[in-house]
């Protein structure tokens, strides 16, 4: 009996839509045989005039196809990615289990032999996913479970005095434009998506708009919109050894950055090796922005603007990083104010 031919899914399954008396009726299986097989079962029972089979309940894995597909258009191919990430690596336990036969007494157990097997913040988002999913299906969330504490992320980031060693070395170099981009405020991403069309010649603001990013097959596609909405943002171009780089390398079209994000890694920590300087990576630079901007004293809502975060306290919170320096001037400051104050109260002496 002939019923279409089964479409593999990126998670590996197999799946058939059949048009049966006005409804639609999805088959997945774990191979084309046998996708093709209960295809062919289904559609013979319709047209002998038996009751359809009752739909088989889907699995967790079968699920999360489906939330993928009813969305396919609306969410981003890293998103995408990164859903299919956890969907192949995260939870292989019940991966194969009907979500509402999962017993709410479980969870907990679940999260638990899960979390011996990875990070605790890879945990969190997978677990914020696949309630997610559950709660799509079922309509109810699964039971609040605990989680292990997260340990803070600290990025590396350079002083002031590190970010000028840093611009004279890597000046003459071929990572000068990008890695000076990333120096005032851009993501690796937005870097990528950069082309010399968006370079204006007065050399004074970078429209920053889209970005290039892996979709769940490893490849590199350019993306519209940047990672929220206030990260299409103009940057002001304010070192001048990458406005110089810049008017030297300009091109009438193509890409700002001619070499790989790999290669782009490997420059930034050479030069950082041959520095004396710490191996910030191209992440770092960017929370280097951050750190500047507030041993300047530049009012936060103007950094985050130029930054592209959502809010100041997303960038105070997770990009800015007070220099040692900082931190040592108001020690200092403070000190002399308790000597002082001191010496008013008697040199010292208890009153």
């Amino acid at each position: 009996m002939k019923v279409p031919e089964p479409r593999r899914l990126p998670s590996g399954n197999y799946f058939i839509r059949l048009r049966l008396g006005g409804d639609d009726i999805g088959v997945t299986a774990t191979t084309a045989v046998e996708c093709r097989q209960r295809a062919q079962l289904i559609k013979a029972q319709h047209l002998a005039g038996k009751r359809k089979a009752p739909k088989r309940d889907k699995t967790l894995r079968e699920e999360i196809d489906a939330y993928i597909a009813a969305r396919s258009n609306t969410l981003s191919p890293l998103t995408i990615r990164g859903y299919r990430i956890i969907q192949k690596h995260r939870f292989q336990a019940i991966m194969d289990r009907v979500p509402a036969k999962i017993k709410p007494g479980e969870w907990q157990s679940i999260v638990n032999e899960e979390a011996a097997l990875c990070a605790p913040k890879t945990l969190k988002n997978a677990w914020g996913f696949i309630r997610t999913v559950i709660h799509e299906v079922t309509g109810e969330y699964p039971p609040d479970v605990k989680l292990p504490a997260q340990v803070p992320n600290t990025h590396g980031f350079l002083t002031p005095d590190q970010i000028r060693t840093f611009v004279r070395a890597v000046a003459p170099t071929k990572y000068c434009i990008p890695a000076l981009l990333a120096l005032s405020s851009l993501r690796i991403s937005e870097i990528e998506a950069l082309r010399w069309e968006d370079i204006p010649k007065d050399l004074k603001l970078i429209r920053v708009a889209g970005a290039v990013v892996l979709d769940e097959k490893n490849n590199r596609v350019k993306k519209a919109a940047n990672k929220t909405a206030s990260s299409a943002r103009s940057v002001p171009i304010m070192i001048p050894e990458l406005a110089a780089a810049l008017k030297r390398e300009r091109q009438k079209h193509g890409p700002v950055m001619p070499i790989s994000q790999n290669s782009l890694r490997y420059g930034i920590r050479k030069i950082c090796e041959a520095n004396g300087l710490p191996d910030v990576g191209i992440h770092g630079l960017r929370h280097s922005f951050a750190s500047l901007a507030y041993h300047l004293q530049i009012p936060e809502m103007i950094a985050a603007e130029i930054g592209g975060w959502s809010d100041t306290a997303t960038m105070h919170r997770i990009y800015t990083h007070i220099a040692q320096e900082d931190v040592d001037h108001y020690k200092t400051a403070m000190e002399r104010w308790y000597k002082q104050s001191a010496r008013k109260n008697g040199n010292g002496k208890r009153q």
